[in-house]
Formats: C-alpha cells, sequence, structure tokens
C-alpha cells in the first residue's frame, strides 16, 4: 500500500513539473516575439527617417541648382558681352538709333499719328484733282484719291461742314426705296461722313465696294473713297470740321 501510495504522489509532481516547464517556454516565446516586433518598427522608423532625410536633401540640392542656374542665365548685376556691348535693357534703348523713314509710305503714316481728330483739323476738295486734303492748320498733313459726282449729279461747292458720322451705316435706295444693311454689298461702303443737305437728301463721303470707280466721276454727288481710307479720315474729322469743295 505504502509504494502505491508513492506513484500516486509522484505522478501529480511530475505533470506539474511538465506544466511548469511548458507555460515557461511559452513565455520565453512569448518575449522573443515582442523583442522581435519592437525590433522591426525600430527598423521601419529608421528607414523611414533615412528616406526623410534623403527627401530634405535631394530637394535641398535641386533649390541650391535653380538658384545656381538662374545666377548664371540672369545675372544679378548688368554683364558685358565678349564685344564689350553692355547687355542691359536700359543701355540697350538708349544705344538704339531714331528711326528714320525710308519710304514715302512710311512718313505718311507716322504724319497721320500727329493728327489728333478735329484738332484745327479743315478738309479741301478739289473736284479737278479728283483728291481731298487734310489740312492742320495751313499744313498738308495727308491726302486722298476719291471719286466725285458725275454729270447731272455734280458735288456741290462751296463751304461746309461735316455734319453725320455714321459708322456701318445702311443705304436707302433714291429711286426705289430699298434699304440695303450694312456689309460688303451696301454701297456705302463702311463708313458715312456727312457734309451736305437740303433738308431730303445727303452728301458726304463713304467707302465703296466698287474701288476701281475712285478717280472718276461716277457718283451722284457724293464722295466715294477707298474703305481703309475712309475710315483713316472718319478718325480725324469730328462734328463741325469744315469741308471746303473747290472745282
Amino acid at each position: 500500500m505504502l509504494c502505491y501510495s508513492l506513484k500516486i504522489q509522484e505522478f501529480p509532481m511530475q505533470k506539474i513539473h511538465h506544466i511548469y516547464l511548458y507555460l515557461k517556454i511559452n513565455l520565453f516565446y512569448e518575449q522573443i516575439s515582442k523583442k522581435k516586433l519592437k525590433y522591426q518598427n525600430i527598423g521601419l522608423i529608421y528607414i523611414n527617417l533615412c528616406d526623410l532625410h534623403r527627401l530634405i536633401f535631394f530637394s535641398l540640392g535641386i533649390i541650391i541648382l535653380l538658384n545656381y542656374t538662374q545666377q548664371k542665365v540672369y545675372g544679378l548685376t548688368p554683364r558685358k558681352n565678349q564685344s564689350g556691348v553692355s547687355t542691359n535693357t536700359k543701355d540697350l534703348i538708349e544705344s538704339q538709333p531714331g528711326i528714320k523713314p525710308k519710304s514715302i509710305n512710311i512718313k505718311k503714316a507716322l504724319n497721320e499719328l500727329y493728327i489728333k481728330p478735329n484738332e484745327k483739323i479743315h478738309l479741301v476738295i478739289k473736284l479737278s484733282d479728283r483728291r481731298v486734303y487734310v489740312y492742320q492748320k495751313e499744313q498738308l498733313k495727308i491726302s486722298y484719291p476719291i471719286a466725285i459726282g458725275k454729270e447731272g449729279w455734280e458735288t456741290p461747292t462751296g463751304t461746309h461742314k461735316v455734319i453725320q458720322k455714321i459708322p456701318n451705316p445702311s443705304w436707302t435706295h433714291p429711286f426705289t426705296g430699298e434699304i440695303i444693311p450694312p456689309g460688303p454689298e451696301n454701297p456705302l461702303g463702311e463708313r458715312w461722313i456727312g457734309f451736305w443737305t437740303d433738308g431730303t437728301n445727303y452728301i458726304g463721303f463713304h467707302g465703296t465696294p466698287n474701288e476701281e470707280t475712285v478717280g472718276q466721276a461716277a457718283s451722284h454727288g457724293c464722295v466715294r473713297m477707298l474703305n481703309r481710307d475712309v475710315l483713316a479720315l472718319f478718325e480725324k474729322v469730328g462734328i463741325g470740321t469744315i469741308v471746303v469743295v473747290e472745282p
């Protein structure tokens, strides 16, 4: 009985010992796993910090490179090229010679620029010349070719004043009453400058779709002009500008 009792007592102690060893081993593995995870996190943080440092240094390098390139290309102070000529904008402007017109067309264009609308401007139409002359004070500034009234419809001579200025006018046929709206087929072209009326009919400068008639006696009393010329004249005159019509 004694031996049996001893065996019964030894068996539980061995089992407890085995359980203790099992728990201790599990605890050991848990500790190792936690340390491994901790080391992995530390490794990730280190890698992220390294990437951040690389990004910062790369950005600084780009900024330094751009600043260096800008100074090389533009410079902070005016420099001279190999020929000794300053590349500073102010120096370049000051070194340019004055504009010297080399053609009659350029001279006419420049003359037109100095004419202000209705500033002591008056017009003289010379029917025999088939031209209208633009004067500023007593100085001739420019002239334009014109078509005048044909026989039986002569342009009225005398001294008149501009009484109408109409851009893109419509036209009413004097015999049929048909109204032609603004457009390429309108007989008045792009501008109308009226300077004479009898209360019913009007006479004035206007453009024309038939520019080949300019220079002839072809109208019903009006003064036809090339479209580009009447556009220019329209900007020079105002209501009240004197218009003298001479034979």
